[in-house]
């Protein structure tokens, strides 16, 4: 299965959530560029990368935003990397959103356990305040 069924199946309620970030860092992603650093956004704060599956999507994107007669540079980078490396590399919390001018389509993958490394997930405990607060009970 594909990432955009996988995606499809799980918006529907009818898919498994683990196969689809599976799929996910698997596939190779297009991510705009600006001023050579990869477009992100602010949102509850989080900053989220901007990835697409494919040109298709990165041009809906850019019509959305007023910019479909503009070039966009992107880089290609699979979403394993950008989940293990660029995200944590991020300052803050960071995910990716996924076709996001894709009403249908599109899927976040926020900074969680399961979906980024452990140490920038931001629904586990920081290291070392779990056993601490244990041990002073």
């Amino acid at each position: 299965m594909e990432l955009v069924e996988h995606i499809a199946a799980v918006r529907a309620g009818s898919g498994d959530p683990a196969a689809m970030v599976g799929e996910f860092r698997r596939t190779a992603v297009l991510v705009p560029l600006v001023d050579d650093d990869f477009m992100t956004a602010t949102y509850g704060g989080i900053d989220w990368i901007y990835a697409f599956t494919d040109e298709f999507a990165l041009a809906r994107f850019a019509e959305a935003r007023g910019a479909a007669r503009q070039e966009w540079e992107f880089a290609t980078v699979l979403g394993a990397r950008l989940l293990d490396v660029l995200v944590p590399a991020m300052d803050g919390p960071a995910g990716v959103a996924l076709d996001v001018a894709d009403e249908d389509g599109s899927m976040m993958f926020p900074p969680v356990q399961g979906i980024v490394p452990d140490e920038v997930a931001v629904d586990l405990p920081e290291a070392g305040t779990e056993n601490e607060t244990a041990a002073h009970r």
